[in-house]
């Protein structure tokens, strides 16, 4: 039988609600990583027993597709009413940004077979703001794969650099000291496109993005014929 402790803890706690839940799986993912995410640890960190978030959500399924709606909701919709290359780099920039703080998210938003309606609105959203800017369907679905796997890898390889974002760099590379004679194009590298010029490897973001759209750009004008793959 509960204890009055045990009953005034849980009539201070705030009521559970199906948010509340998928906040919790969130917080949990950012620690631990996807892999962290069950029923159990969430129901531990909202202070509840695991049986008792069914109520609000039917498993860890359907717990994992409403995360990736979480997580999605977070990132910028392309309008279709504007120039579509600006309007997808914004969208670009917006992901990249919450996958960067979210490093789970690729893997979940990619596996989810059963996705919800945010996730799908949103992919509704990027193809919708590539047909109206011309793109025929086949260089759309290009378009969409070469995007998110620019900016997943970006993100992928930022978060994974052995110095701190802004700084640290010119430390490095002291540290690696690399012979000219050895590898004169790494020192050439190094010494006029790295040290003294506060480097910041999240500046090559935008240069990378910009080539991507370049390229979708060019094959856009080249017509529905050379749209297809090669």
């Amino acid at each position: 039988m509960p204890s009055s402790t045990d009953s005034r803890a849980a009539a201070s706690r705030p009521q559970l609600t199906a948010d509340r839940v998928v906040e919790a799986a969130a917080a949990v993912a950012d620690r631990e990583g996807l892999h962290g995410v069950s029923m159990r640890r969430v129901g531990g960190e909202l202070g509840v027993e695991a049986m008792s978030l069914y109520h609000h959500v039917a498993g860890k399924d359907a717990l994992l597709d409403a995360l990736a709606d979480w997580l999605m909701v977070r990132v910028e919709r392309p309008s279709p009413d504007g120039p579509w290359r600006e309007a997808i780099a914004a969208r670009c920039r917006s992901l990249r940004a919450v996958m960067r703080d979210h490093p789970w998210g690729p893997a979940l938003v990619e596996s989810r077979r059963a996705p919800g309606m945010t996730l799908l609105g949103h992919l509704e959203a990027v193809l919708e703001c590539l047909h109206r800017g011309g793109f025929p369907v086949q260089l759309a679905a290009h378009a969409f794969s070469v995007l998110d796997a620019y900016v997943y890898g970006f993100v992928s390889t930022e978060r994974s650099l052995p110095f701190e974002p802004g700084g640290g760099v010119d430390d490095l590379a002291a540290e690696l000291a690399l012979p000219a004679d050895v590898f004169p194009r790494m020192v050439e590298l190094i010494e006029q496109a790295i040290v003294g010029r506060s480097y910041d490897y999240a500046d090559e973001f935008e240069y990378g993005l910009e080539l991507v759209l370049d390229g979708l750009e060019a094959r856009l004008g080249e017509g529905p014929a050379e749209s297809v793959a090669r």
